[in-house]
């Protein structure tokens, strides 16, 4: 079940707590990609917090929001890069993306399939996705006071082998957002001391958040299971040609 894109936008933009998870993410992302100079990055779910960085440098940036989560302008005061689209039929050519980040667009999703299948899509040679969805063994994800207490969350392994059966190669995975997701002052305060503690002891501490950064497969692994598209209609469905009996 996706969120609604109001709750979404007030979680990130208008509360404490939101705003400081935001920091934490967009920054453990910019230690991966610290720039985009002429890329094209696209964002899927609710990923529109963490792309402000590459609006100056990127060839092209946008934000893809799903159906039933709804859309909004962004960014905020400069022309609108946002779109509002299918989540299993995104408006993206093939093999176009150069950063594919997707938040709030994989877990909350009742075809993560087909979701997976599109990123496979967009990506291009040598393109890059990163994945952010709440860590089953985390705080956050038994919090649904914020977006990371919907929807199903992961174990590493258990998103390491997703992303393995729908053709992508694991280059870095990592937990963050350690601090609790509470909106009281002592906690707000504190915040950076335990960022830095979970940093220094992801064994121990369990980071909110599960980042996993990923290359594609070509060619794609086969995957189990029918396919989910007919790529050659069968005869019997086809014109009957002119001599044949019926």
């Amino acid at each position: 079940m996706h969120l609604d894109v109001k709750d979404l936008r007030n979680f990130y933009y208008r509360s404490t707590l939101g705003r400081a998870a935001q920091k934490v993410i967009r920054d453990q992302m910019l230690t991966l990609w610290p720039e985009a100079k002429g890329q094209t990055v696209v964002g899927f779910g609710f990923a529109a917090p963490l792309l402000r960085p590459y609006l100056g440098q990127a060839r092209r940036v946008s934000c893809l929001m799903p159906g039933p989560q709804g859309v909004m302008p962004w960014p905020a005061g400069q022309p609108n890069v946002s779109v509002l689209c299918e989540e299993t039929h995104w408006p993206i050519e093939t093999g176009h993306v150069d950063r594919l980040v997707v938040m709030h667009g994989l877990e909350t999703s009742e075809w993560p399939t087909h979701v997976l299948e599109e990123c496979y899509r967009v990506l291009g040679p040598g393109g890059r996705a990163l994945f952010i969805v709440p860590n089953r063994a985390g705080l956050w994800s038994r919090n649904d006071r914020t977006p990371f207490g919907y929807g199903r969350p992961f174990t590493m392994g258990q998103l390491d082998q997703q992303l393995k059966l729908w053709g992508f190669k694991t280059e870095h995975s990592q937990t963050a957002l350690y601090q609790p997701p509470s909106e009281k002052r002592f906690w707000r305060k504190t915040a950076g001391f335990w960022e830095k503690l979970g940093h220094g002891l992801p064994l121990i501490a369990g980071g909110g958040v599960l980042m996993v950064e990923v290359t594609k497969q070509i060619p794609a692994p086969t995957r189990p299971g029918l396919s989910q598209r007919v790529r050659k209609p069968s005869f019997v469905l086809q014109p009957m040609p002119e001599g044949l009996p019926a």
